[in-house]
């Protein structure tokens, strides 16, 4: 049995993964979904390190070293944690992201209104993202998406520790293909991970979100990891 610390990506908070955490469980591991502050917890005031801190956590609180999953932006999120405790993370797993580098904002991608960075539509994101996400899912996830405040998109990304590069990564390819992925890396656009010793990529045939499309196999990937 392994803990399994999953982050879910902006607008989520912990109840993204509900599909997944059965069967996790069933494949005799220990899910640990994490609401982050300002994504769920009703605080519109966090900021990046809050966020972090939460991360930090659930690391911690494993009681061997864990598996950290994080999902699209919070790649980001687990990378820092793999800064913090290198030591004490058995492997990441990056679900549809990369993380930023050293000095980036963490996730300013859109118009914020009212110090927050609500979800923009389904505008930004069609094609290969939100293909497999029928009309009844889309109306489910916009209905539930909560504003990221704006401590947290434009927060700084500070990486302090270079034995995050120590810790394995696998890259779970699933709106790209890891063909895809590896010319990204080999292409330098993802300087982060080309500095890692030792970097896994698979292959997800879902869109962005594949705790809401495919959570089953998703899970499986996660157990197989």
């Amino acid at each position: 049995m392994m803990d399994i610390v999953l982050i879910g990506g902006l607008w989520l908070d912990g109840s993204a993964w509900d599909e997944v955490v059965p069967e996790l469980r069933a494949l005799g591991h220990r899910p640990v979904p994490v609401t982050l502050p300002g994504q769920g917890d009703g605080s519109a005031s966090a900021t990046l390190d809050d966020q972090v801190a939460a991360v930090l956590a659930a690391v911690d609180a494993a009681p061997e070293r864990p598996l950290v999953v994080g999902h699209s932006a919070a790649c980001t999120l687990a990378w820092l944690a793999a800064d913090a405790r290198p030591e004490r993370i058995a492997k990441l797993a990056l679900v549809g992201g990369f993380p930023a580098a050293d000095g980036d904002r963490y996730a300013d991608f859109f118009e914020a209104k009212d110090g927050a960075m609500p979800f923009p539509g389904w505008g930004p994101f069609e094609g290969p993202d939100s293909a497999d996400l029928d009309e009844e899912a889309r109306l489910r996830f916009q209905a539930a998406a909560v504003p990221v405040p704006e401590g947290v998109s434009k927060g700084l990304v500070r990486l302090t520790d270079e034995r995050r590069y120590d810790v394995p990564v696998v890259l779970v390819c699933p709106e790209y293909t890891p063909a895809q992925a590896q010319e990204w890396l080999d292409s330098g656009a993802l300087p982060e991970l080309a500095r890692a010793k030792h970097v896994d990529l698979v292959d997800l045939d879902s869109g962005h979100w594949p705790m809401i499309t495919r959570p089953a196999e998703l899970a499986r990937l996660l157990a197989e990891l």
